[in-house]
């Protein structure tokens, strides 16, 4: 930490764009104000508007810059998937999924593009927060709260992420490069919960209302914090065994109450049009109409946050693209409307059993190489013998997608990178979640919530499938459902870790599970004791312990 500087982008080329829309759409797209310093800068209103800009693009840096990324990561390490990638690469995916180092001994900073990333988004929210009464805000219809709400928000984001990732990391609440050591995770809850209640409180409720989110998507409205807030609560009580500071069960259950009642946000009526690969179809190049499909928008009525993409990315310092994304891909193999990537992240057989008859949901989020027809392919054999870890399912969600003849569809001309330019937004925080945490947290309305969510499952083309059964809204089989509702959207692992660590080694544990590496017989061992050495957390970057000097230690098991 301690040769940990960042220089404060304001703005300059901040295009983080809608969706599929072109940046000038974007509420992100402003004028570069990268001839300003910090001397010079936060005089008005308009100033801290874009300096706003560049505490989001801190965050999107997160997600567009070439690292692991929080998102492939928790899918790595969930029961949902294995590591994959291509056979001869490198097992640098496999010590994720296994906690061991052993699997790729020199690959001793794993996150350190993550680790640089986060606190650079951190340093850009402190540097804004920091300058808030230096500020000449309006007299009459200020956005003072809606700004610093949003700024601070994406501060408890920023720091919710790091936590779970690596428990035991430094907090840096004012804008500085000082080495700091790693403080009591508990005082890094207590600065979480801080900036998401202010943004919940001083956000207004109709700042970003979604009747307009045509042009305001991607915002954190005051009921995204709130949702948040009901996370972090469950999260920490069940990770940690006791309540965090400032916030209660009932101030949880309060918080995603109101969103529900704010009747801002509703269930997409079929679940497969979340999701623009299981809504799309197969379409020659610039025919977005039938490759989107039945997909229901970029900030559609479930959506309640979500972080958005461009396809602008380059290879010139432009990072406005999801690079994770590629990492989805089935390897090496188009079969529009799915587009080719690495073969990350290859889907546990096991987890597919757990889907019942007519649930809706096997289908959307999961891509089946034999039912799908994959395997009859000319081009099959040449992904299956490069493919690690080959197992016959892929993630479908959040597959990249592809045009009839294999070009990528990351631009609708066709010319976009299948590698660098993939833009489907990263969905934070969905309406089904709410219901369930509420749920969950013990609402009065619990079952019907729980229904709710059931009911779409066996939803199709309107019509509820006879395999629907009514099941009660228990604790175990409301985490059940969430396991089948939010695969794949990097949500589920916190959830098993939030369940006790005993119970985390042991759901995650696989015993020579049989898969195919290169064409030929492999199988796939995660020790319960390497979870309960690692307690589910991450290796902290060892560049990072070396610049701190040593003041940062390396979390136990790595």
């Amino acid at each position: 930490m301690k040769n940990m500087k960042y220089n404060l982008l304001i703005s300059g080329a901040l295009c983080f764009g809608l969706g599929m829309a072109s940046c000038a759409d974007s509420f992100l797209d402003v004028n570069s104000k990268t001839e300003s310093t910090t001397g010079t800068f936060y005089k008005d209103e308009q100033d801290a508007y874009r300096a706003l800009i560049g505490c989001y693009d801190g965050w999107r840096q997160t997600s567009s810059a070439v690292g692991i990324g929080f998102y492939v990561g928790a899918e790595v390490m969930s029961a949902e998937c294995f590591g994959g990638t291509g056979n001869t690469n490198d097992r640098n995916y496999q010590v994720i999924d296994r906690f061991d180092i052993s699997q790729a001994p020199s690959y001793l900073n794993l996150y350190e593009t993550d680790w640089v990333n986060y606190y650079a988004g951190v340093y850009r929210c402190n540097e804004l927060i920091s300058r808030e009464e230096q500020v000449k805000w309006k007299e009459e219809n200020s956005k003072r709260g809606t700004y610093m709400g949003e700024c601070r928000a994406i501060r408890a984001l920023l720091y919710f992420d790091m936590v779970r990732l690596w428990g035991n990391i430094p907090l840096l609440e004012t804008p500085t490069s000082e080495n700091v050591p790693q403080a009591d995770p508990k005082e890094v809850y207590n600065l979480i919960i801080s900036d998401l209640k202010y943004a919940a409180e001083n956000i207004p409720a109709d700042a970003y209302p979604k009747a307009n989110s045509a042009q305001n998507d991607g915002h954190i409205t005051k009921y995204a914090a709130e949702a948040l807030l009901a996370r972090v609560y469950l999260y920490y009580t069940g990770y940690y065994g006791v309540e965090p500071e400032g916030l209660t069960k009932n101030d949880a259950l309060a918080a995603v109450e109101d969103v529900i009642a704010s009747g801002e946000y509703s269930l997409v009526p079929e679940f497969k049009n979340l999701w623009p690969a299981a809504s799309g179809g197969v379409a020659e190049i610039g025919d977005m109409t039938t490759l989107y499909g039945t997909y229901a928008g970029d900030g559609n009525s479930e959506t309640v946050l979500a972080m958005k993409f461009t396809s602008s990315q380059d290879y010139n310092g432009n990072n406005d693209s999801n690079r994770w994304q590629v990492m989805v891909g089935m390897r090496s193999l188009n079969s529009a409307p799915y587009g080719k990537g690495w073969g990350a992240m290859t889907v546990n057989p096991k987890f597919v059993t757990e889907f019942g008859t007519g649930d809706t949901r096997r289908q959307a989020s999961i891509i089946d190489w034999v039912a799908e027809g994959m395997t009859e392919l000319k081009d099959f054999n040449v992904s299956y013998t490069d493919q690690r870890e080959y197992t016959g399912y892929t993630v479908k969600k959040y597959s990249p997608l592809c045009f009839a003849d294999g070009t990528s569809a990351s631009k609708e001309d066709g010319s976009g990178d299948f590698m660098t330019q993939n833009h489907q937004d990263y969905v934070i925080m969905r309406y089904a979640d709410v219901l369930l945490m509420a749920a969950e947290l013990g609402s009065p309305n619990a079952q019907d919530y729980f229904d709710q969510v059931r009911k779409r499952a066996y939803t199709s083309d309107g019509q509820l499938s006879s395999n629907y059964s009514k099941v009660s809204a228990t604790k175990e089989n409301i985490m059940k459902e969430r396991r089948l509702e939010f695969a794949f959207e990097s949500i589920n692992y916190w959830d098993v870790l939030r369940q006790g660590i005993d119970y985390a080694a042991n759901h995650l544990a696989v015993t020579d599970f049989a898969v195919e590496s290169g064409g030929n017989k492999d199988m796939v061992n995660i020790s319960a004791d390497r979870i309960r050495a690692t307690q589910g957390l991450s290796q902290i970057p060892y560049n990072q312990i070396t610049l701190s000097n040593g003041v940062l230690k390396q979390n136990p098991g790595w």
